[in-house]
């Protein structure tokens, strides 16, 4: 008996050890900021390991904090790919944080969502709105426009990211400083309307508020329509995206190859994979617009607002919108908080 359970343990710890070899010999591509619950990265990191073979784990730091830590390791990188966006990853390329790579699709993505030198490429992008939870209204009317929200009816009601912090919180801002009249040489018009905003008693958090919205704790969300669409469609909440009659925004988010990564050839199959096809379409599935505008199903996309309300949407100097980010953030810590 005894001989056998050696025998047996023998065995199972062979197989232990051809177990964790294989797993250790699966390609990797370590990815910073591809959280689970954001755009459904976790569908996504599951869709490349079946096609491709390549294993990337998820990782939930933000934009930020990627960037933060890149600079960290650039003696002795960790990640071959990197997700951020646009703001930061402007300030990755500058900072020599990333690698060029052009990939598979290259030339079907428009010239606006991409660096020249293929330092990064648009993946996706989003427009700001309201997220608004029809339930938490307790009867008072949908908001329609940017002046909507400065009402005393709304006071409470009305949440957005810091914009110091969060680059949502950015993009809300840029958003209602186009649409009040603004550019990106001049901020007055949306530090004037986040001051008015602050006499409506505003719910401000740094971080991503998906959860307050849909259990009526922020009614009203200046936010990205996916998240919206996640709710009213996969949720079932009962939400709305509004998109202002003055205007709004949409900006890109990006995928890059980090300079001298260790798995740089797997990461690069990676970033082919997510505009491709399959990829493109996984995106829009989570209701972000895919920036191979061909990919969007059919189906997804009367699924969105239509196009008479998205041509409310302004266009951004994405450059501008980098350069200026740290600038407008100081403004809003002096003159609004």
């Amino acid at each position: 008996m005894k001989l056998w359970i050696t025998r047996a343990a023998r065995t199972l710890a062979l197989f232990t050890l051809l177990g964790a070899g294989a797993a250790q010999a699966q390609p990797t591509a370590i990815c910073y900021n591809c959280p689970p619950e954001w755009a459904d990265w976790a569908g996504q990191v599951k869709a490349i390991a079946q096609d491709t073979g390549i294993r990337v784990p998820l990782d939930n730091k933000n934009s930020g904090q990627a960037v933060a830590q890149l600079i960290a390791e650039q003696k002795a990188p960790v990640a071959d790919i990197v997700y951020l966006g646009i703001t930061s990853a402007i300030e990755a390329a500058k900072k020599g944080l990333l690698a060029p790579y052009k990939p598979a699709n290259w030339d079907q993505v428009p010239a606006a969502m991409k660096d020249p030198n293929g330092m990064w490429t648009t993946i996706h992008s989003g427009t700001v709105g309201f997220f608004v939870n029809r339930d938490a209204l307790e009867g008072k009317p949908v908001p329609r426009s940017w002046a909507d929200l400065l009402k005393p009816e709304y006071r409470g009601m009305v949440g957005y990211l810091d914009p110091s912090s969060a680059f949502a919180g950015y993009a809300a801002a840029i958003a209602a400083n186009q649409a009040l009249g603004g550019s990106m040489d001049n901020f007055g018009p949306a530090i004037g309307y986040f001051q008015k905003l602050k006499a409506n008693s505003p719910i401000v958090p740094k971080q991503t508020a998906y959860a307050r919205v849909l259990s009526g704790e922020i009614p009203i969300l200046i936010d990205f329509d996916f998240n919206a669409y996640r709710a009213i469609y996969k949720d079932r909440a009962n939400v709305q995206f509004v998109i202002p009659k003055e205007g709004t925004v949409s900006l890109p988010y990006v995928i890059a190859l980090v300079k001298n990564g260790p798995h740089a050839d797997n990461g690069k199959k990676v970033i082919d994979y997510t505009l491709s096809d399959k990829g493109q379409a996984h995106w829009a599935q989570a209701f972000l617009r895919p920036v191979r505008a061909s990919t969007m199903p059919a189906e997804v996309a009367a699924k969105f607002l239509p196009a008479s309300d998205y041509a409310r949407v302004k266009p951004v100097d994405l450059q501008k919108l980098a350069a200026q980010q740290d600038a407008f953030g100081q403004q809003y810590l002096k003159n609004v908080r």
